[in-house]
C-alpha cells in the first residue's frame, strides 16, 4: 500500500469519527483531494486506490491533468473540482475542462462560464465563494451580493447552482473556527430555502476539518495531509 494510499484512508476515517461525533449521517462529507503542483503519478496513484475527487488552483496546470487523465486513464472516472482564482481570460479553459467551479465571486465570471461551457456537457456545478473572514486579501462575497449573483445563475441553463465556499481566516482555536463555519452554514440554508438544489458547502482543511463537519460541511479539501508538501516551482 503507498503513503498516498495510507493517507487517505487516514483522513477518510477521521473524517467518519467526525461525522459521527457531530450526529451527521455517514458519508455526508466528501474528501477533495487538493492535487495542485502535484505530479500525476501522486495523481495516479490516488485515483487507482479508489479515490476520484481532485481540486486544482491553477488553470493550465489542471487542465493538462485533466487531458492527461481523460486520454491515458478515462476509466478512472475522475471528477475535477476547479478551487482557485478564475482570470477573465481563462474562463474557457475552466468551463471545457471541470465538472465543478468553487470560486466565483463575480456576475462577469459566472456569465463567461455559461457561455462557453461546450455543447452536450452537463451544466457547470458552481460554489459562490464567500469572505466569511473580512479581510480585505481574500476573495469573496458579502452576504447581500450572494444573493444577487444567485439570482442571476439561477437563470444561466449551463450552470447549476450547489452551494457556497470559503477559506476563513487561519485560527487554531475550535470555537473561532466554529464560528466562522457555522455563519457560511446559516447562509447556505437560506440560499436553499429560494434554491433548492442548493446543497453543498466547500469549507474545511487539515486544521479545522472537525469543526468544518461539526457546522455542516459536504466538502473538505484536503491537500499536504495527502501527497506532502507542494512544490511551487512548477505552478501556472
Amino acid at each position: 500500500m503507498s503513503s498516498i494510499q495510507q493517507n487517505i484512508e487516514l483522513i477518510t476515517s477521521q473524517i467518519k469519527s467526525a461525522e459521527q461525533k457531530c450526529g451527521r449521517a455517514r458519508d455526508s462529507v466528501q474528501l477533495l483531494a487538493v492535487s495542485k503542483t502535484k505530479p500525476n503519478q501522486a495523481i495516479l496513484e490516488a485515483a487507482q486506490a479508489g479515490h476520484q475527487l481532485f481540486g486544482e488552483n491553477y488553470v493550465q496546470e489542471g487542465v493538462d491533468k485533466v487531458q492527461f487523465f481523460n486520454q491515458n486513464h478515462p476509466e478512472l472516472a475522475i471528477e475535477w473540482h476547479f478551487i482557485g482564482p478564475i482570470q477573465s481570460n481563462k474562463t474557457r479553459h475552466v468551463a471545457e475542462h471541470f465538472a465543478w467551479v468553487h470560486t466565483i465571486d463575480r456576475a462577469k465570471t459566472a456569465q463567461r462560464l455559461n457561455d462557453q461551457r461546450p455543447e452536450g456537457m452537463p451544466p457547470l456545478q458552481v460554489l459562490l465563494q464567500v469572505n466569511t473572514s473580512g479581510e480585505s486579501s481574500k476573495s469573496g462575497l458579502d452576504a447581500e451580493q450572494v444573493f444577487e449573483l444567485a439570482e442571476l445563475i439561477s437563470r444561466l441553463p449551463n450552470l447549476k447552482l450547489r452551494g457556497l465556499m470559503s477559506i476563513p481566516a487561519n485560527v487554531t482555536d475550535y470555537d473561532s473556527q466554529l464560528a466562522a463555519f457555522t455563519e457560511l452554514a446559516a447562509l447556505k440554508d437560506r440560499l436553499h430555502a429560494l434554491y433548492p438544489s442548493v446543497d453543498t458547502l466547500s469549507m474545511g482543511m487539515s486544521g479545522d476539518m472537525e469543526a468544518a463537519i461539526e457546522a455542516g460541511s459536504t466538502i473538505v479539501r484536503i491537500g499536504t495531509a495527502i501527497f506532502g508538501a507542494r512544490d511551487y516551482a512548477n505552478k501556472s
